[in-house]
């Protein structure tokens, strides 16, 4: 699409078949001098310093008069006119200061029209109204329009002058005779120039005999989709290619109304047609048909285009003979703003002040006098939608009333006369000095000269006496028109910084600068993108907030749960919901389709084939960007049948198929498991199919139950699409089949990697095109302290991003505004050889830069600058065009408007550029916690949990077991079974395994939740015949019993905290260095203290732990053994014995209110905003806590039933119960059998 304004005559056409079609704009070169032939009679201006100053004079490089033209007051008022004598193509204008003067014109304005009146301004781009100008007076300086203008009269208007001179111009145009149209090929087409009085209407209306009709019309300010504000009274062209209509076109036309539809009224056109074209057949010059569109007298306009703009008149005593005992005041408005002063006038007799204002959209009045409100009247709403608005105000005879479009009114009896007592203030400024009161009321209206200073951040305190923007037409004093040419000349009122004769107003929305669907709305300075139901962010819309991959999310830290993925970044395919698989080694992207579980066959009655169709939620773009960036993809499949054969049949050709790769997709011959293109399972390529003489399991066509299952690993075959079963209909067939979800890992963008050795090193790429939108993205690792990371040049644009110091990166562009930096300073240095993030966004609003995750830095585009980025020269990488000021590093996942720069690619073809980057731990190393270890791969790496109590991705997840005194769990060193050979046990151990049974120093933590007092938590004895004991005793407090070789006394640390028998989760840690002990728990207290050695095990321990546990223990650790997690991972590992039933539990969890709490399921992590992002992680993060402690276990003592069953036959379990543990009493060694094993 393309905006169709102005005098502009554009030549947009729709040209394409059914299924593709494509837009270009097509201009013929014509580049004539129209000024230097014309008469003196072409020529006016406001006005001229002298005769020799006359605006006749003002030919390029002539020297006739002064030698150009000067008015007689240099202001920005002036101006200079040219009548090119009928309407003209126009190409370019050039400028050149008065012939040996000081004076010229650094910038001006550029209008165009066609009666010479109702002016249209010509922009240089969409957002830059203003022309550049000279630099002295003798050169001369050319623009060339890049839509060319079909005018008959021009005018320019100065904006700017030398300061040390005056304003002094000589000017040519160059274009061609206006053609009323160019033969084109013979394609089927339709074309039409309008004009439009009215902003709505039907243009073309056709009607087919099969009663299929088309209509073109410019409905209120748009026609369909291709321009806006169309009811500006000027020319515009509209050009369809009716290829996709040619079932209403041909043959079978039957009517074709032009200017309306016939018998309805109300949708008739109103304007001016020209050249309605069908198939280069002029359709108006057929027949007796005459086509004249007159020049009616219109309206004239003006426009208020900032705060300094206003307008003040004399009242209407002054114009007409209306008595002043009343009031009447009318005028026609449009604008973008919600808000704006209207006019205002004070009452007779200090009786006050009225105003006539826009708040919130809606039409107000209010009559003030000092701070006291005397009247609200409101009337209208939603006035802010740039279509013209009329606004009446009356006041007779003790009436008032004001309204809106006629129809919406509001009125009021006031006891006092509403007159102007002098002038009528029009526009912006306030002339009287009054106390305003302010309100925060959506449905009043505000009044108010700014907010209190308490109040100054309310975004509902809104200052309503904004000035007006916008543009007036039709403004009535009683019951005259006001004359805005004599106001123009200064013969009527006076006013400041109006452009007369013209409306300005622009639709900064039509074409929509919001990208991704990302609703415009605008003001008349600005325009604003509201992307909060997008995915996308940024002043446009344009960078999405989502990651890439799973990949991406793992190194930011989350783990397994959904998450929106944007496979293509800021281009156009949308994000979509995936579930991130972060469990296992690999992180598994995993998109699930409608069937994904075993489903029984039930064909229909009569069907010879049972058709599967799948139906994915990702789009097919999505599907196929997914498989095309991973490093491998996989799609399970399975058949179980009996009495149903899947693909060979003795004649050879295949019962079932299935339908995969890309849509519609491919006819696939083969099974899972198979080659393409091979007809046989994964059987029939190992060799072992039920019947030697088939290829699959089901084609044995057993009456027993068999199956065909594997994976499909080939990426041009996936995604499957749809199964055809074809053996479902024989009787006493019967069979399941399922269809695993697509899943994909490995990100080949997210590792792309180059090392630059040197400062001279780089890699060049093509242009970088981002004319109105870019954003860039990159990870870099340096030890240098500076260097240029990316730079791409044009003629005077260009775009760079550099580390300028060891703290600071930044973005520096141009784009014909002058060189604009955005820079991020870290607190850090950035050259610690650890990946640092830089993401870079610059569009028509504004730059940002944002450095890992610290908040983005920006910088405001010009209101009315350049907003095209035109660079013509390699992209370079890593250094610049220069090769000065080089990176040196590592530069990985180089992304440009959402595509991935192959760095690894042209690494390998590159002198001193080496492809990928080791050392991915420096970054992401502290992302495994809990003693995980990282461990580097070529691309990425991974969290090594072997010696951590903890398990998952990064180490995080928790594993807790709840058991009952009937369960046991004995874990036993490595040595046990040398030790039973017999023989020095020490000799035949390594020293490792010794470090650990010898309790020299050791580190013991675990967390546990129980309501049993008294309870022996863990026991540890070494190969020395030492102990370790951890106990609650019968009141609930915390005891550790040490004893050590040689000590004939246990020695006992007690914390002083009681209750611990409470049912809550309690965490203790144990340190030992030879004889300094120190404990740690959540109750907040610290023992230090000195143990000495001993030989015997206390007798009540062994009591005690005959009793067994009930409870819950959590990442139980001793030095780098987990004994409680390689009995729930590993049970048949050789090192545990379970008895008694042990289930994972989540009962370790801080969040599990009952040691049975069972485990949840996932939660999304859906994020739809920053702020939700945010949040799904840390549910995704508490959730793997649960669900990783969704386990119960208990570590006894092995010989634990036998006591159990002495204390039962004794009688003394009672006694046991109530144990002290104070005592510390010789007993006989009753481990002596089991010396080295570890228990809890």
């Amino acid at each position: 699409t393309s905006a169709v304004t102005g005098s502009k005559v554009h030549s947009l056409k729709i040209l394409g078949s059914r299924r593709n079609f494509h837009c270009f704009a097509s201009t013929d070169a014509c580049d004539s001098a129209l000024v230097s032939k014309l008469p003196p009679s072409a020529f006016r201006s406001s006005s001229q310093l002298s005769a020799s100053h006359a605006p006749v004079f003002a030919k390029l490089n002539k020297r006739d008069g002064a030698g150009g033209w000067s008015p007689l007051a240099s202001k920005s008022s002036q101006w200079l006119e040219v009548d090119l004598g009928e309407r003209t193509t126009i190409t370019a204008v050039s400028t050149q200061g008065r012939y040996g003067s000081s004076d010229w014109l650094t910038s001006y304005l550029l209008m165009f029209s066609d009666t010479g009146h109702n002016w249209k301004q010509h922009r240089l781009e969409d957002s830059i109204g203003s022309f550049s100008g000279n630099i002295n007076a003798d050169s001369v300086v050319q623009h060339k329009l890049q839509q060319t203008a079909v005018a008959r009269f021009l005018r320019l208007l100065p904006m700017g002058w030398n300061p040390g001179g005056r304003i002094g111009l000589r000017l040519e145009v160059y274009g061609c005779p206006y053609s009323d149209h160019d033969k084109e090929d013979d394609e089927q087409e339709l074309s039409l120039k309008f004009k439009s009085l009215k902003n709505c209407g039907t243009l073309l209306h056709a009607r087919g005999a099969s009663a299929l009709g088309l209509s073109v019309e410019p409905d209120h300010r748009r026609l369909v989709s291709l321009g806006s504000l169309l009811d500006d009274q000027q020319w515009h062209v509209c050009y369809l290619c009716l290829s996709v209509v040619l079932h209403v076109f041909h043959p079978g036309v039957f009517q074709l109304s032009v200017g309306g539809i016939p018998n309805i009224p109300e949708e008739r056109f109103q304007g001016c047609l020209e050249n309605l074209v069908y198939n280069q057949h002029n359709l108006i010059a057929m027949g007796n048909v005459t086509f004249t569109c007159s020049h009616q007298t219109l309206a004239v306009a003006a426009t208020f285009p900032g705060p300094r703009s206003f307008l003040q008149l004399p009242g209407a005593g002054a114009l007409t003979l209306v008595p002043t005992a009343g009031v009447s005041v009318g005028l026609n408005f449009r604008t973008w703003n919600r808000d704006g002063l209207l006019f205002t006038f004070r009452l007779p007799r200090q009786g006050g002040v009225v105003w006539v204002f826009l708040s919130d959209a809606r039409l107000c009045l209010r009559i003030q006098k000092a701070d006291r409100v005397l009247l609200d009247l409101q009337a209208g709403s939603d006035l802010d939608d740039g279509q013209w608005h009329s606004v009446d105000l009356k006041s007779r005879g003790g009436h008032l009333s004001i309204s809106v479009d006629k129809d919406d009114m509001a009125h009021s009896s006031p006891s006092f006369t509403v007159a102007i007592e002098k002038d009528l203030f029009v526009g912006g400024r306030q002339m009287y000095d009054v106390i305003v009161p302010y309100t925060r009321s959506r449905f009043e209206c505000l009044v108010v000269e700014g907010c209190p200073a308490e109040d100054e951040r309310q975004e509902d305190c809104r200052n309503a006496f904004a000035s007006f923007q916008g543009c007036l037409r039709q403004l009535t004093l009683g019951r005259q028109q006001v004359d805005l040419i004599m106001v123009q000349q200064r013969m009527l009122g006076t006013y400041s910084n109006l452009l007369i004769d013209m409306c300005g107003i622009i639709d900064r929305c039509s074409p929509s600068r919001c990208e991704h669907g990302g609703p415009c709305t605008q003001s008349w300075t600005h325009f604003h993108c509201n992307c909060s139901d997008s995915g996308y962010g940024g002043a446009t819309c344009h960078s999405s907030v989502y990651e890439q991959s799973c990949e991406a999310y793992k190194h930011n830290g989350n783990t397994s749960g959904y998450f929106y993925i944007d496979v293509d970044g800021s281009g156009p395919i949308k994000p979509q919901l995936v579930y991130c698989n972060m469990t296992e080694e690999n992180t598994w992207m995993e998109i699930h389709h409608n069937t994904t579980e075993l489903t029984p066959v039930r064909p229909s009655s009569g069907e010879r084939q049972h058709l599967v169709p799948l139906h994915y939620p990702a789009s097919e773009e999505q599907l196929l960007a997914v498989i095309g960036q991973s490093d491998h993809c996989q799609q399970e499949m399975a058949y179980h049948c009996r009495k149903s054969r899947l693909l060979n049949t003795p004649e050879g050709s295949p019962l079932s198929w299935w339908i995969g790769g890309v849509a519609p997709g491919g006819r696939q011959n083969y099974w899972a498991g198979a080659q393409p293109g091979s007809q046989q399972c994964a059987c029939g390529l190992q060799g072992d199919c039920l019947d030697p003489k088939r290829y699959c399991n089901c084609d044995a066509d057993s009456a027993e139950w068999a199956e065909d299952s594997g994976l499909l690993v080939h990426k041009e075959s996936l995604p499957v699409r749809s199964l055809v079963l074809g053996d479902v209909w024989r009787p006493g067939s019967e069979a399941t089949y399922r269809v695993g979800p697509l899943r994909c890992h490995g990100d080949k963008n997210f590792w792309n990697a180059a090392f630059f050795a040197t400062e001279t090193s780089y890699l060049h790429f093509p242009t970088f095109h981002g004319e109105l939108s870019a954003d860039i993205s990159f990870l870099f690792k340096t030890g240098a302290p500076s260097g240029v990371f990316l730079e791409n040049l044009g003629i005077r644009d260009f775009i760079r991003i550099e580390l300028q110091s060891p703290t600071r990166v930044l973005f520096s562009f141009d784009v014909g505004n002058g060189p604009l930096e955005v820079g991020v300073d870290s607190s850090s240095p950035l050259n610690d050889e650890r990946w640092h993030r830089v993401r870079v966004e610059r569009n028509v609003k504004e730059a940002s830069l944002r450095l890992d995750t610290m908040p983005a830095a920006t910088r405001q585009a010009p209101t009315d600058g350049h907003i095209h980025l035109q660079l013509n020269s390699q992209l370079f990488i890593g250094g610049t065009a220069s090769r000065q000021k080089g990176f040196r590093g590592c530069i990985r996942s180089l992304q440009l408007n959402g595509a991935t720069m192959d760095l690894e690619e042209r690494a390998r073809i590159t002198p001193g550029v080496r492809p990928g980057c080791p050392g991915h731990c420096d970054s992401y190393g502290a992302l495994c916690r809990n003693h995980g270890r990282c461990m580097e791969r070529n691309n990425g790496f991974h969290c090594d949990c072997d010696q951590s109590a903890y398990d998952g991705v990064f180490c995080h997840a928790e594993l807790s077991a709840i058991f009952k005194p009937t369960t046991s769990v004995h874990y036993a060193f490595q040595m046990e079974a040398s030790e039973r050979g017999g023989g020095n046990v020490s000799a035949k151990l390594p020293s490792s395994i010794l470090s650990d049974l010898s309790l020299r120093a050791e580190n013991v933590s675990l967390s546990f939740r129980t309501s049993q007092s008294p309870a022996l938590l863990l026991f540890v004895s070494s190969y020395q015949r030492e102990y370790l004991a951890l106990l609650i005793n019968k009141h609930g407090k915390l005891e550790v019993h040490y004893k050590l070789h040689g000590n004939k006394e246990a020695e006992v640390l007690r914390s002083q905290a009681k209750g611990l028998a409470d049912g809550r989760l309690h965490t203790v840690v144990v340190s030992r260095v030879t004889d300094l002990v120190t404990v740690h728990s959540n109750l907040n207290w610290i023992v230090p203290s000195f143990v000495t050695e001993s030989e015997e095990v206390d007798p009540n321990l062994i009591r005690l732990s005959s009793l067994g546990f009930s409870g819950c223990l959590s990442v139980v650790r001793f030095n780098s053994v987990s004994p409680l997690k390689e009995a729930l991972l590993r049970p048949h590992g050789g090192t545990v014995h379970i008895s008694g039933p042990l289930v994972r539990s989540n009962c370790g969890s801080p969040a599990a209110s009952s040691p049975y709490a069972a485990s949840g399921q996932p939660l999304v992590n859906a994020m739809r905003t920053d702020s939700a992002l945010i949040g799904g992680v840390i549910a995704v993060i508490i959730f793997v806590t649960v669900a990783g402690l969704a386990v119960a276990a208990k570590f006894l003592y092995r010989r634990k039933e036998t006591y159990r069953n002495q204390e039962v036959k004794s009688g003394h379990r009672d006694e046991s119960q109530d144990l002290a543990f104070e005592h510390q009493t010789d007993s006989q060694n009753t481990s002596g059998q089991n010396p080295k094993e570890y228990f809890i």
